[in-house]
């Protein structure tokens, strides 16, 4: 089992980043898949989901209306699309899948996003 996060990089505010997270050994569609941050010196934050079975979504309100996740289950992956990027957005960003009612818990290893002039 394992993800794997890409697309993080310098990108200077007001930017765009499209982040994306590939799933193996399991199935991306019957899980609840979330993108979390963690800037320097905070705790990790739940940035937004996914619900498996569906498409429904949720966001951070620090995110809400800039980023949008969606899930290709032809490639297995999800991702993350953020516009209007804002230097407070600078963080590793990690994916994590969660199986419902379950102890399946996997996390990627995170992919550096800063943003900055």
């Amino acid at each position: 089992v394992q993800l794997v996060e890409s697309g993080g990089g310098l990108v200077q505010p007001g930017g765009s980043l499209r982040l994306s997270c590939t799933a193996s050994g399991f199935t991306v569609s019957l899980y609840f898949m979330s993108w979390y941050r963690q800037a320097p010196g905070k705790e990790r934050e739940l940035v937004a989901s996914i619900a498996g079975g569906n498409d429904n979504t949720g966001y951070a309100d620090s995110v809400k209306g800039r980023f949008a996740m969606s899930r290709d289950n032809a490639q297995n992956t999800v991702s993350l699309q953020m516009n209007s990027l804002k230097p407070e957005d600078t963080a590793v960003y990690y994916c994590r899948a969660y199986y419902p009612l379950s102890t399946n818990v996997y996390w990627g290893q995170g992919t550096q996003v800063t943003v900055s002039s």
